[in-house]
């Protein structure tokens, strides 16, 4: 089946990440704005937005055209791993959630690649009393490491380190590209609704030729195809 979770076989530079890090939190980072998700201390920046605002923190806005704030000019090395994923971006994020805070279970909706839109996490800064739950299975995503998660699936998070835990998290657009990467890592496209699609178009036209052609080689291949299918 479509999986809830895949990391992916990219690593990045922990050292590079935490001093742009270190950078960003010089910044004001706003609460986030669904408070009935989380509770204690859960902020975000954005690095690319609809409003190009590093403030605005909303993801998903329908209709709008994603631009990079000013602060993503200022982290080379963070923009060198969004520009290294050659699919559509939406927002761009860091989000920090404090020592003691805890994200409630909840569902995002638009966020399974089976949608066609996906969310990326490339953890920052973590520690281990960081618990985090995707579908019933407690994840541990190590610092410099890079994942997708379906969101779709009820997911929570709890800092119950002393440390804060921050992630990039990208919001992309699927492509051919991206089917190809997740194909690379080993992601199960059987129960993905566009590839049965795809089969199914596909399987019309091949038997529609083989009926079109009506050879005694055709007949017992459309003969077979259609007892396949039963």
């Amino acid at each position: 089946m479509a999986s809830s979770h895949l990391k992916l076989a990219l690593t990045y530079d922990v050292q590079q990440l935490h001093l742009e890090l270190n950078h960003c939190l010089r910044k004001q980072w706003p609460l986030h704005f669904n408070n009935f998700d989380y509770e204690g201390d859960w902020r975000s920046i954005s690095l690319r937005s609809a409003s190009g605002n590093m403030d605005d923190i909303f993801a998903h806005s329908s209709n709008m055209a994603y631009i990079d704030t000013p602060l993503m000019a200022e982290v080379d090395y963070i923009r060198s791993i969004v520009d290294s994923w050659k699919c559509e971006k939406e927002s761009v994020r860091l989000l920090a959630l404090s020592p003691g805070s805890v994200i409630k279970p909840h569902k995002d909706r638009g966020c399974s690649y089976q949608d066609g839109s996906f969310r990326i996490h490339v953890p920052i800064l973590t520690n281990q009393s960081v618990h985090f739950t995707v579908d019933g299975k407690e994840l541990f995503l190590e610092e410099g490491t890079c994942w997708y998660m379906d969101f779709g699936k009820t997911h929570h998070i709890e800092n119950r380190g002393e440390t804060n835990r921050v992630h990039l998290i990208m919001d992309c657009i699927r492509n051919e590209w991206t089917d190809a990467l997740f194909l690379e890592n080993a992601y199960d496209f059987e129960l993905d609704p566009i590839e049965k699609e795809k089969k199914k178009i596909t399987r019309a036209l091949m038997m529609a030729e083989l009926e079109r052609m009506d050879t005694d080689a055709a007949r017992a291949l459309l003969a077979k195809i259609k007892k396949e299918e039963v």
